[in-house]
């Protein structure tokens, strides 16, 4: 009755098994190749057979299968043996699986969907016997002898988590498969059998156990001649020496993880990558990609260190920064001032954090923060587009109540009549002020009031236009404070929207990865994605005025030693601070905020690393954090400067009494600085100052048009020469 059981059991199995692709590791390379991340259900890395040392390969056939070459697909005098033994028992009482039935084996349970299948296929009973004697007759059918044993080494589990011959060399003795030893080979091949009671990584018991069952192998390998007695001897008598190497996995134990956690959210949202989310997670954790990513380790590093210099890990207040190439979209670095992970106790290293701060939430990132006054460069480039001239511009009151005037893009008036916009201290004064000094000293009034002039709407399409987007994913808020930016963002988009400007109009959207590479060897190379967003004209001109901000406004003083141009953001109320600025090399955007919540926590009377604030403003932190970054990720890139802009477009323009108020701004300057002036400086300011002197030196009044070339401060330098 059982023979004739066993009999029907064996002819109404499938006539071979299903086999699905091995699990292997997904790994991230910097983009000069080095590895950074990577990402397994199962940590193993195929390797052909003839990347397998020879003694490696002899070694594992003489200790689990030593008739290998001679049996077909199974070893009918072991297999018979423990067959009449076993059903005699009614269930498994001893051994005798070829080495293809154990191949078996592992594909059933590799292959399993479920835990019912995987618990059968591991199933201690006749019946599984069965299955893998039916189904190793068919391998052996279907494969030569050396391609299943390349199977069976690759699909092996060898402990400590290391599964297939290769893994098991990186994780026991941090070498390779073809480059193993005598010794260390007949350790891997001992460790099959019982993987789990000789993990060396589990403590001296286990790594003792492991020893005795190298030498077995050792002697093993003596008893069939593959070896000498005397090579047997001497390897006994060697420790393990094992040089266990630790395999990280995940974003977390990621050498730089906030980059990791973004490639990893590209991945899991991207249909190319599977239908649904379920096949897209098990593409990356089995997938067994190599994804050559954009990061530039020494962009990377520089924006860590300036990160780390000036802010702490266990300060509430957090500051992040990105970094994007112009014409690419290629995210060079991502860094963030708290530390990645998730809170366990009371961590030695303080709090941190699991959330991406440089970047959106589709990309693993929170709600972001406001980007204040970062935001003037959309209205600045829609002014220039509708044809403002440098030096155009109007008198500003100190505060504007109410903010009215203002339609959204569906055309409905989005006014707010209890507003009251204020000059942010320190970024901006009232009086007369031009495209040129509204942007250098940030002066809120006067873009509240540049924005009602060229339009609300048409603003926000600019912003869109160069990849604006909100951080949480929601619309943007399209009302009157819009080019004060209310709107919260992440340092990538701010970053790659600057980036635009560099590349004279030329959008890219952010790029992480370059190119993937399969488990077949197939090469899929990830092309940046740029398109004209703005005209080039414009953006040229928007250059012209933003290096400005180093050399006359907002940050002043602070430089790279290089062309360079960009955009302070400090919000009312102090709730956040920015820069974004540029090269026509690099991009990068750094922000400032309390990771508790910006308006509960501003920043005010706030202790930032080792520094005391009354209150942070874009130059005063994330400025320099720029400053300190870019130097050192520019280091080996030859310094370019921008193309200048076309004056015969934008040249000239009139704002009423400007001149007097510059002329005013330089005579208070030099007194305040102790400057001597000579008699006929003394002379030209009160000339300028009383009555008709502007009128002499300009024209009048309706003669200053677009025609009148020159900046108001470069036509007084040269009267003031004579």
């Amino acid at each position: 009755m059982a023979a004739m059981n066993v009999a029907n059991t064996f002819v109404d199995l499938p006539p071979a098994p299903r086999e699905e692709p091995l699990a292997q590791v997904t790994r991230l390379l910097d983009k000069d190749g080095r590895p950074f991340a990577q990402f397994y259900e199962a940590n193993r890395t195929a390797v052909p057979l003839g990347s397998v040392a020879p003694i490696m390969r002899k070694a594992i056939v003489a200790i689990e299968d030593a008739r290998f070459y001679e049996h077909g697909g199974l070893d009918v005098r072991g297999t018979l043996r423990a067959l009449l033994t076993n059903t005699q028992a009614g269930g498994i009482k001893q051994g005798g699986s070829s080495l293809t039935q154990q191949l078996v084996k592992n594909i059933l349970v590799e292959s399993a969907r479920s835990e019912a299948e995987r618990d059968k296929a591991r199933a201690p009973n006749l019946a599984r016997k069965i299955t893998e004697l039916r189904y190793a007759l068919a391998l052996e059918e279907k494969y030569r002898k050396d391609q299943i044993l390349e199977r069976y080494l690759n699909i092996a589990y060898f402990g400590a988590g290391a599964h297939g011959v290769e893994a098991a060399a990186r994780r026991f003795f941090s070498t390779s498969a073809s480059r193993l030893t005598l010794t260390q080979a007949a350790t891997l091949a001992g460790a099959v059998r019982m993987p789990y009671s000789t993990d060396p990584s589990l403590g001296r018991a286990q790594q003792a156990r492991l020893k005795l069952r190298r030498d077995l192998v050792l002697d093993r390998l003596a008893g069939l001649k593959q070896i000498t007695q005397q090579e047997a001897a001497a390897a006994k008598s060697a420790p393990l020496d094992l040089k266990l190497r630790p395999e990280p996995g995940g974003c977390e134990q990621s050498e730089y993880p906030f980059y990791c956690l973004y490639v990893q959210r590209e991945l899991l949202s991207n249909e190319v990558f599977g239908n649904t989310a379920a096949q897209r997670r098990a593409r990356l954790a089995r997938g067994g990609l190599t994804i050559r990513t954009s990061l530039d380790p020494i962009a990377q590093r520089a924006a860590e260190r300036a990160i780390q210099k000036n802010v702490d890990p266990e300060d509430t207040e957090v500051a992040a920064e990105a970094m994007v190439e112009p014409l690419t979209g290629r995210i060079r670095a991502m860094a963030a001032s708290k530390r990645f992970g998730r809170n366990r106790g009371n961590s030695k290293n303080g709090p941190k954090t699991t959330f991406n701060l440089a970047a959106d939430v589709a990309h693993g990132g929170g709600q972001g923060f406001q980007a204040g006054s970062t935001f003037k460069v959309f209205t600045l480039a829609t002014a220039l587009q509708q044809g403002w001239r440098f030096g155009d511009g109007f008198q500003t009151p100190g505060e504007l109540v109410p903010a009215q005037g203002y339609r959204n893009c569906a055309g409905r008036a989005v006014n707010d009549p209890d507003s009251r916009v204020l000059n942010a201290g320190g970024e901006g004064e009232g009086g007369p002020h031009s495209i040129e000094t509204g942007t250098w000293k940030s002066v809120n009034i006067f873009y509240m009031m540049l924005e009602r002039k060229v339009g609300l709407c048409n603003v926000v399409r600019t912003a869109k236009a160069l990849g604006v987007t909100r951080a949480d994913g929601g619309p943007l808020k399209e009302v009157p404070t819009f080019t004060l930016g209310v709107n919260e963002m992440d340092p990538v988009t701010v970053a790659a929207a600057f980036a635009a400007f560099a590349a004279r109009g030329v959008y890219c959207r952010p790029l992480a990865i370059q190119e993937i590479t399969g488990r077949d060897g197939r090469r899929t190379h990830v092309p940046p994605a740029c398109e004209q967003a703005i005209e080039r004209p414009v953006a040229d001109a928007v250059n012209h005025v933003l290096k400005g901000v180093f050399d006359k406004g907002t940050m002043h003083g602070q430089s790279i030693g290089r062309p360079a141009a960009g955009k302070t953001g400090t919000n009312n109320g102090y709730t956040s601070a920015w820069f974004a600025g540029y090269t026509p090399a690099l991009a990068a955007a750094v922000s400032v905020g309390d990771i508790r919540g910006s308006y509960r926590f501003p920043l005010q009377n706030v202790k930032i690393g080792d520094r005391y604030f009354g209150s942070v403003q874009g130059a005063s932190l994330p400025g320099p954090i720029w400053v300190e970054s870019m130097e050192p990720a520019l280091r080996r890139v030859e310094p370019r400067g921008f193309p200048g802009p076309d004056m015969s477009r934008f040249g000239g323009g009139h704002t009423p009494g400007l001149e007097k108020a510059l002329a005013e701004e330089e005579l208070r300057k030099r007194r305040q600085d102790g400057h001597p002036m000579g008699r006929r400086h003394r002379r030209l300011f009160e000339w300028l100052l009383g009555e008709g002197g502007l009128e002499q030196l300009l024209g009048p009044p309706g003669r200053r048009g677009h025609h009148h070339r020159g900046a108001p401060r470069e036509r007084i330098r040269r009267a003031a020469r004579g």
